[in-house]
């Protein structure tokens, strides 16, 4: 559909979908428990039901996106396996099986005036919801948003956009089916990138942006955005291995953060280790990571005690810096947790990082200190995800330290306001 609208339409078809999400916004802000439910098992069934569908979709989208060239990760990101799918739709029961945020008063106190004061969850209005390659998110979104009470525009890339579409048909099916308006989710059918340049500047439509995208896209979107954002720029995560780490845990650990996948966020960039047990750990590691050939780009310290591995390169401070989404691992030996608290510290994304150590009091001390979104003891940093956290689904990472932090799930797509129950007290 590129081409197909210009400046003048695109910007008339966004407000048309912003004005209809809008509207939409106020019906899911009402509507009970039953229908969002039953919308959220509707979708299931119905993903379940056109799978083969859906991956005929996808494959166009693949065969499309080889031809243009798209980066190995962003192909990984954009396939469509039958195991996803069945997550997708997976997902979406477990979202109708938490228990539903909106409406909950908590916190309530009396005043010495009489009056009871607390505090009501209640959703954002409309969320908009930039995102490149992964299909998979359109589902995510769609269901985190119905059971929080939340309209959204979603505008996937076009690398994805068969795929998109052919999703956003089972989505409205599921909410006509449980009674609900079928604006409440809405995808941007114009692949042309102005379309995003319209949802960043309409604050009277879109309570939210939510990106999920290249650092390219988030850069851009928080410089023009006139919408306020729940994002994370990029996921430079850590694991520091202790000289009081247990070896084997450490070595598996590491081994699964590098090379369960490596085109996401929550994926290690930078390996830390402790300087007294760098020669045990180091050369054990560099035969895992052999196999996967991963390219290491090691401080010279690491170089030395590396020598003969086949991908070895000298670590410039760029690679401190740097998300590869791709077998590539920086290497660092540090003193010591002080040493290695001062590198993440400086150079992490504060979005998820690691300490690999049997001395609690030296745990307890890098969960406090390491300023990240997600802190870890003896875990992977693949598990800093939505699903793995009992959200349901995520829809998106959050290193801001306003509103929601981490894995934003449905209390992040809600907000707070105050409620009052009086007996007619008035102020003296």
């Amino acid at each position: 559909m590129t081409g197909e609208y210009d400046t003048m339409d695109i910007n008339h078809t966004m407000t048309a979908l912003g004005q209809r999400a809008r509207v939409a916004s106020r019906a899911m802000a009402r509507a009970d428990t039953a229908a969002k439910n039953q919308a959220l098992r509707l979708i299931a069934v119905a993903i379940r039901r056109d799978a083969p569908e859906l991956r005929a979709a996808n494959q166009r989208d693949m065969d499309a996106a080889r031809a243009a060239g798209l980066a190995p990760a962003m192909l990984e990101r954009l396939a469509l396996s039958d195991k996803t799918i069945a997550s997708m739709a997976e997902g979406l029961e477990q979202i109708a099986a938490l228990p539903d945020p909106i409406g909950e008063i908590s916190n309530m106190k009396y005043r010495p005036s009489g009056i009871q004061v607390g505090q009501m969850r209640v959703p954002l209005g409309v969320i908009g919801i930039i995102y490149e390659a992964r299909p998979n998110v359109t589902v995510d979104a769609a269901g985190l948003c119905i059971k929080s009470g939340n309209a959204t525009i979603l505008r996937g890339g076009s690398e994805a956009i068969q795929c998109n579409q052919a999703l956003a048909l089972l989505v409205k099916e599921g909410l006509a089916g449980a009674g609900l308006p079928a604006d409440a989710v809405q995808i941007v059918e114009t692949t042309d990138r102005a379309a995003v340049g319209a949802m960043i500047t309409m604050p009277q439509y879109i309570d939210v942006i939510v990106p999920r995208g290249g650092k390219g896209l988030i850069e851009r979107l928080m410089q023009d955005s006139r919408v306020p954002m729940i994002k994370h720029l990029d996921g430079i995560c850590h694991v520091y291995i202790d000289d009081k780490a247990d070896i084997d845990k450490a070595l598996q650990v590491a081994f699964n953060a590098k090379c369960h996948r490596y085109g996401t966020c929550n994926t290690m960039e930078t390996l830390l280790v402790a300087r007294s047990i760098a020669p045990q750990v180091l050369p054990r590691l560099a035969a895992l990571y052999q196999t996967e050939q991963v390219e290491l780009r090691a401080d010279p310290e690491a170089t030395a005690l590396l020598a003969g591995y086949p991908h070895l390169v000298p670590a410039t401070e760029a690679d401190w810096a740097t998300e590869y989404l791709a077998p590539i691992l920086a290497i660092k030996i540090v003193a010591d947790i002080d040493e290695a608290i001062e590198h993440i510290n400086t150079w992490s994304s504060q979005h998820t990082d690691a300490i690999m150590t049997e001395d609690h009091t030296r745990a307890m001390r890098f969960v406090r200190e390491v300023d990240s979104a997600s802190v870890m003891i003896n875990a992977s940093t693949r598990f800093a995800d939505g699903f793995e956290y009992g959200l349901g689904a995520e829809i998106g990472i959050s290193n801001d330290k306003l509103h929601a932090r981490g894995p934003v799930g449905l209390e992040g797509l809600t907000s707070l306001k105050y409620v009052v129950f009086g007996h007619g007290e008035v102020r003296q």
